[in-house]
Formats: structure tokens, sequence, C-alpha cells
């Protein structure tokens, strides 16, 4: 991988992280919503997140190599029998592709929603009982903070590239 690769990670989770706390502070906004166009309380919402890396079984795939090859249980050998090893392209291949974050899905919660006496709200059932988001502020507040953290550490990781990217520069310069 190249300095630009490491950009090209480092941006792909900053996107992901940014995507995750709007999810979180939509989930915050909509902590007290009882009513939504779907009709029902609002449902808090998850973001799932995916590499790009390509699995070890991928890589050993792609180059024509069963699993029963790399993992001992073929005619090939043991699997990292050293030199000849039909496997070493598969690792100079995958230093190139080594991948980032994406966004799987924005899934619901599939937790019912919690229930408060109030007969005087507009949305209360013949009972009195009205449907509230099972929102806990504190899981958002960690859940805001782990992405603010991983976004921090990625934009960390993108000024380390610049400067390499520069330092390079300015060897090649003298």
């Amino acid at each position: 991988m190249n300095l630009f690769g490491v950009m090209d990670v480092s941006g792909s989770a900053l996107s992901a992280e940014r995507l995750r706390a709007e999810v979180v502070a939509a989930n915050m906004a909509n902590a007290e919503t009882t009513q939504t166009p779907q009709g029902g309380p609002y449902r808090r919402q998850h973001v799932v997140f995916e590499s790009e890396a390509p699995s070890f079984a991928d890589a050993f795939a792609d180059q024509g190599i069963s699993e029963a090859a790399y993992t001992g249980n073929g005619a090939v050998g043991n699997g990292f029998s050293g030199a000849g090893f039909p496997g070493d392209d598969v690792f100079a291949e995958a230093e190139g592709n080594v991948g980032g974050v994406t966004i799987a899905a924005v899934v619901q919660d599939k937790a019912n929603g919690l229930r408060r006496y109030d007969p005087q709200h507009p949305d209360a059932d013949k009972d009195g009982y009205v449907s509230y988001p099972d929102i806990n502020p504190l899981t958002e507040m960690v859940d805001l903070m782990s992405a603010n953290r991983a976004y921090g550490l990625n934009s960390s990781a993108v000024q380390a590239t610049k400067a390499m990217i520069g330092s390079s520069l300015d060897i090649m310069k003298a």
C-alpha cells in the first residue's frame, strides 16, 4: 500500500464515523417522538460497518487456491511451508488491497418501546399509556463519544500521512 492508500482507508473511516455520529444525533433528537409518519414511536437506529478488505479465504480463492490447500487438509501440503508456497502471490496482492470501511446498513432497533402512563397525552391509548422510543441518552452519548474518538484518530492518521508525504518530497528535493 502506498501513502495515498492510507489516506483512502482513513477517508473511508472518516465518512463512516460521520454518518454514525449523525445517526446518534437523530436518535437523541427523537428520544421523545411518539408518532412518526409510518405510525408508532420512533425506533432507535444502528449503523453497521463492513470491511472493504477481502477476507483471507477470498484472497486465496481469487488465486485459485482451495481452502483444503491452505488449511493443510489438501494435497498441496500443510499450508505455510516456506519458499514456493502457492499463496505467496496472495500475500503480495493483499498488500495492495487493504481496504477501508463502508456502511453495510443502517438498521432499526427491534426492541419494544417504553410505555409510560400519561392519559393527557394525545397519543395515549385507551388505557392512558403512551409508547416512547427505547432510547437511553447515556448509551447514545457513549456511541457519540466513540464515533468522535474514532473520527479524531483517523483525522490524526491523515495528518501523519500528509506529514510523511511532505517529508518524502523534501527528501527528493535534496
